[in-house]
């Protein structure tokens, strides 16, 4: 490692806070660039050094590379290394960090360009032998070739941005009459992510599974695979759970794919880590989908099955070692699971979610148990990067014991503060399709209403869980040391009401009547009465006895809401009652809200118009994503408050709506 001695991360979040990790332990100096949105971000707080490289929007800071250059200069680092995202596939930032005499810890940029625009990569994968998926790929961009060449292939097709990845600037057509429509989304997308709105067109397979190859090349003519990653289970094209190995991968076709993922790695003189996506048909055939010329958000599964810290591997083929090891020294070990801890609302579309992290707290990490996280409680999920909270990887000898630990990571994974997708990883994780195995890029789709079930009322236990919890915490807030009894308190009443109120501008509102005994309380809700009594600890720990059952349970109060952890499960209510206001009241029938803070980036009615219940009004960007708002009603637009480019507010209205 002699020509590497500090270390770069021209990234945030967990990515820099797990080079770092890798860096230090092989007695590298790490330096962090930081916006201001991330000044007191935990990758910060890890480095050695830290740089402050601008504004918090990305196009300021982040995908600056003369800040990014600049930053590696003063410091000292005589290395970059780009993450993932950002700046990590970007051409030109490879050929500036080799031009300042510093090494890039990637691909040349010669390998980075093969791949950049999916059309020429295909084209490349074609003449090196590589299987690909039947579709088009040419440069003539023109509306109505592109619709005619999918009708060639045949609907559905799936539109797919040039130069992207991640799910970003990808729509499905499943008619000519939607093509159009699909077409104009997945362009606006592209240019919005990626600055080139330039797509290609496949066929969209029935029910393909992603299974993509980890690769790793060095500058000395070695280039192995490091098997599989299944990451079929997907929402808007992009990935929720990944897995290594590939369950029921049969050992023929996993070394067809290896070898075919090293010939395209060969093909355009790769060095380095990098990943070759493939689509996996029902019959064992595969077909070729992209190459991420990087380390991929789900690289920690192959690491658990081998043993193997690809950090570490990057670094040590940037400095110009050898690989490690050869392709016959590589095995597999166990299984393991990853998935995405997002700030998100799946049962709003899995929106995107903005807001402090009120409350964070992962299981216990060992040798079956790992988180690898960018954020800390207290942490803000802005609008300017992606709601990624933490990855969860779990590792054990089987499948069938890697999903049992992954159930029981996920029910002691605790966020409060914002909507996260816990709930819904749990039951994806505990779904029988996914204990078979049964695994598809439509997963979600298939098994949606098992996934997102209609949201219940909470039952007399939760609604005195959350009413024991109250009173014990204001009980033990005051400095009487009548306090200490936790019964009696003077100048209470013997009975005090509170009233919780679900989720939702329609949220239903529970009364609870909870009254002081001796040695306890009774909690009378929903027409039950139950006798209750606990003990809450400072950490938010709620030990409760209901009705002779005892019962534990993680209590969080954050402003006027109070989030419950309890058997696996979470439930956020909010506090109705004198001491913090009625719950405020943030639209009603016929209105049309801002569910995030973003941009405008398309009217889809004029002032005026009629529109039905459900036709799109206007399309919103955020977090990269587009996110098309729907007219609530019947009735007709009478105003259009902001235009094209405006920038809104979380909850504004956005247009003038007259319901029918």
């Amino acid at each position: 490692m002699s020509r590497i001695s500090k270390v770069l991360i021209a990234n945030r979040g967990e990515i820099a806070a797990r080079v770092m990790r890798t860096a230090r332990r092989l007695g590298l100096g790490t330096v962090a660039v930081y916006s201001d949105a991330d000044a007191k971000a935990l990758h910060v707080a890890s480095a050695d050094q830290a740089v402050h490289i601008g504004p918090a929007p990305a196009r300021e800071s982040y995908l600056v590379i003369d800040k990014i250059i600049a930053a590696a200069k003063a410091t000292g680092a005589d290395a970059i290394h780009p993450g993932y995202g950002f700046l990590s596939e970007n051409a030109s930032f490879a050929d500036a960090v080799v031009a300042a005499g510093l090494i890039f810890i990637g691909p040349p940029a010669s390998a980075i360009r093969a791949m950049g625009g999916k059309s020429e990569a295909k084209a490349l994968m074609e003449t090196a032998g590589v299987p690909l998926v039947p579709g088009y790929h040419g440069e003539d961009q023109d509306d109505a070739l592109l619709a005619g060449e999918a009708a060639r292939i045949g609907f559905p097709v799936l539109i797919k941005a040039s130069a992207g990845g991640g799910g970003k600037g990808m729509k499905v057509a499943s008619s000519a009459e939607e093509f159009l429509a699909a077409l104009a989304s997945a362009k606006r997308e592209a240019k919005a992510s990626f600055g080139d709105d330039r797509v290609l067109i496949e066929k969209y397979l029935a029910r393909p599974r992603h299974v993509e190859i980890q690769v790793f090349a060095d500058s000395h003519g070695n280039c192995v695979y490091l098997f599989e990653r299944d990451c079929s289970i997907q929402r808007r094209h992009q990935k929720v759970v990944e897995e290594a190995p590939a369950p029921g991968m049969d050992p023929v076709i996993r070394a067809r794919m290896g070898e075919a993922a090293v010939a395209a790695a060969k093909a355009i003189g790769y060095v380095g880590a990098g990943t070759v996506e493939f689509l996996l048909d029902t019959d064992g055939s595969f077909y070729f989908m992209e190459m991420n010329t990087r380390l991929q958000v789900e690289h920690p599964v192959t690491e658990k099955i081998t043993g193997q810290d690809l950090v570490e591997w990057q670094l040590r083929v940037a400095a110009g070692e050898t690989l490690p090891l050869t392709q016959e020294q590589l095995t597999i070990n166990g299984h393991a699971i990853e998935v995405r801890l997002y700030a998100e609302d799946p049962v709003k579309g899995f929106l995107p979610q903005t807001g402090t992290l009120a409350h964070l707290r992962f299981p216990e990490q060992g040798e079956h148990v790992r988180v690898d996280t960018g954020v800390r409680s207290g942490d803000a999920i802005s609008i300017f990067y992606d709601p990624m909270i933490a990855k969860l990887i779990v590792w054990d000898k089987d499948r069938d014991s890697a999903v049992r630990r992954l159930e029981k990571a996920l029910a002691e994974t605790e966020v409060a503060g914002l909507n996260a997708n816990v709930p819904f990883l749990s039951a994806v994780a505990g779904h029988p399709g996914f204990l078979a195995a049964d695994l598809d890029t439509r997963f979600i789709e298939r098994y949606e209403a098992d996934l997102l079930p209609a949201a219940t009322a909470p039952d007399v236990k939760t609604l005195a869980l959350f009413s024991l919890g109250l009173t014990l915490s204001r009980r033990s807030a005051g400095s009487d040391p009548w306090d200490a009894v936790g019964g009696f308190l003077l100048n209470l009443p013997a009975t005090e009401r509170v009233e919780w109120q679900e989720a939702g501008e329609d949220g239903a509102a529970h009364k609870v009547d909870i009254t002081w005994t001796r040695g306890g309380f009774t909690v009378v809700a929903a027409g039950e009465s139950l006798p209750v009594s606990g003990i809450l600890s400072a950490d938010g720990t709620l030990t409760a006895t209901l009705g002779g059952t005892r019962v534990m349970a993680r209590w969080v109060r954050w402003g006027d809401h109070v989030t419950l952890f309890h058997a696996g499960t979470t439930r956020t209510l909010s506090l109705v009652d004198p001491h913090v206001g009625k719950h405020a009241d943030h639209g009603g029938h016929g209105r049309l809200t801002a569910p995030m803070p973003g941009k405008v980036i398309a009217l889809l009615v004029e002032e005026g118009a009629s529109v039905a219940k459900g036709q799109p009004v206007i399309v919103l960007e955020a977090m990269k994503m587009e996110h098309t708002l729907k007219a609530p009603a019947d009735g007709k637009v009478t105003h259009l408050r902001y235009q094209v480019g405006d920038q809104v507010s979380e909850g504004v209205e956005l247009v003038g709506f007259e319901a029918a």
